[in-house]
């Protein structure tokens, strides 16, 4: 009972330090967002340019190939069971739906948190372990303007348009699946996709990218410069980044989901 209760109290102190620090780093990333980026060098402006195109461009591949599969998986498990009821042709709203709703904004957001998140994490903390963290301070030079912010702006605007590329990538692959296997007609199939989409689950998607940008933002920065070992302390941050990141970002998509569709305001 003692060790059980041993072990309790030390993981509450340590979320709740782990909590504290996430929490001080977010003030003072959005402080330096909104006094930093554009103010001041021109390498920053640059480095904000160059994380984009790290995070968002160099991720559109598999961000397009994870959702358009997935737009198919869905389309074929859906068609199954809607033939049978007589209602297939409703496949195209069912497929639009589910992956602007919830699909694309967590699908991409997994796929951004394992590929570009692992890297910031790994790459902040190499610089922490060979102290060149310390030396940015040395040179009166801000680790949280100069290495966070740029990462922090490049999640936040790259993740909902990564998500876009998702929704029509998925979308793409439910059409595949509607018309070559259904023989649903092109135009009817596109006219029923945007017949029940709302302009709020498109929204309420972009919104959960943004808010996943944020998580995976955060927890990436936060343990690479927390980081302490050596090369085996930069495989651990680089793990828990991922992992933690994985748990927020389904954790954030339920607490969204019942926000704006099971509570009445």
């Amino acid at each position: 009972m003692i060790p059980t209760i041993r072990y309790l109290g030390r993981f509450v102190i340590e979320y709740s330090i782990w909590s504290k620090g996430v929490a001080l780093l977010f003030y003072k990333t959005m402080y330096w967002s909104i006094v930093g980026p554009f103010k001041g060098k021109a390498a920053h402006r640059q480095s904000i340019f160059q994380q984009m195109v790290f995070v968002g461009i160099n991720s559109i591949v598999i961000v397009f190939f994870v959702d358009l599969f997935t737009g198919i998986v869905l389309g074929m498990q859906s068609a199954y069971l809607l033939k049978k009821m007589g209602a297939e042709l409703y496949i195209s709203s069912l497929v639009s739906i589910s992956l602007c709703r919830e699909l694309s904004p967590v699908l991409t957001a997994l796929v951004v948190a394992g590929r570009a998140g692992s890297a910031i994490a790994a790459e902040l903390g190499t610089m922490k372990v060979t102290e060149q963290i310390e030396a940015l301070e040395t040179m009166a030079i801000n680790p949280i303007r100069f290495l966070a912010v740029p990462r922090f702006l490049a999640l936040v605007v790259m993740l909902p348009a990564l998500t876009i590329v998702g929704d029509l990538a998925g979308i793409f692959g439910g059409f595949l699946v509607g018309t070559r296997s259904l023989n649903i007609n092109p135009d009817l199939y596109m006219q029923i996709t945007f017949k029940y989409l709302e302009l709020k689950d498109i929204y309420t998607g972009l919104l959960k990218a943004v808010i996943f940008g944020v998580i995976i933002a955060l927890v990436a920065c936060y343990e690479g410069l927390m980081t302490k070992g050596g090369a085996e302390g930069v495989g651990r941050a680089t793990t828990r980044s991922v992992v933690i990141s994985f748990i927020l970002i389904i954790a954030a998509d339920c607490l969204v989901t019942a926000l704006f569709y099971f509570i009445n305001w």
